[in-house]
């Protein structure tokens, strides 16, 4: 665990000396609150205590976001040779990945936790349910590990940053939107497994206050299952050196 933990707080500095962190949070900050306070279905358009309006747009501005924060994570370190150097050290492939993917949820609570000021400026103006907003941010968190993860492992089968973005942007839109539309095309069994699969589904689910365990056990899979494969191809690269 303290290699992990070291890898970490070595991930999430490299953020913030890239200048990475402080741009990905002030875009995050702007786009949210902009949709969330002034234009579309914001809050004030809705005309009711609530915090939807916040969570469908970070819903979508996360899936573009974490794909260019995960894009340099393996395939930079591929390019440039220094994975060979940090594997050298006294940690393994797991270790590794985890310190990667921890350091980048870390990054994302940060700006999550800026946006809490909306919750208590909405609590301040009318009745919320604050279980919904909860679970909403839950959401966000649980859809953020599962965009890591993916990210991770589209920058560990290249060592091209540009091609690790789309690759995770390619595999984010089959989870994200693919899923979902084949799910409302088909009925049945069929359809069932699709919306079982889509991103969409569940983030909807537990976004508006319904904890379900298959909802969780859901993202948790999917995270692991990328973590896992990240993990293989590293371990695959390593054996072939």
């Amino acid at each position: 665990m303290k290699q992990i933990w070291i890898i970490t707080k070595r991930e999430l500095k490299a953020f913030f000396d890239s200048l990475m962190a402080y741009i990905m949070i002030v875009a995050f900050l702007g786009f949210t609150g902009f949709f969330t306070w002034l234009y579309g279905a914001d809050v004030f358009f809705i005309n009711q205590a609530s915090l939807q309006s916040f969570f469908s747009i970070s819903y979508w501005t996360l899936f573009f976001f974490i794909p260019a924060l995960t894009m340099r994570l393996i395939a930079e370190e591929n390019k440039s040779g220094t994975i060979e150097l940090l594997l050298t050290k006294p940690v393994n492939d797991w270790q590794v990945v985890m310190g990667k993917f921890l350091g980048t949820l870390l990054l994302i609570l940060i700006a999550l936790a800026m946006t809490i000021p909306y919750y208590f400026t909405v609590s301040s103006i009318g009745k919320i349910d604050h279980g919904a907003v909860w679970s909403g941010y839950l959401g966000l968190i649980l859809m953020s590990a599962t965009y890591i993860s993916i990210g991770l492992f589209a920058s560990s089968i290249t060592s091209n940053q540009i091609i690790a973005f789309l690759l995770a942007i390619f595999i984010g839109i089959i989870f994200h939107i693919i899923f979902d539309v084949l799910a409302s095309s088909f009925t049945g069994l069929l359809g069932g497994i699709f919306s079982y699969l889509s991103i969409n589904s569940h983030y909807e689910s537990i976004s508006r206050g319904v904890i379900d365990s298959k909802d969780l056990i859901y993202f948790l899979s999917l995270t692991f299952i990328c973590l896992f494969s990240t993990e293989a191809f590293l371990a695959k690269r390593n054996l072939s050196k």
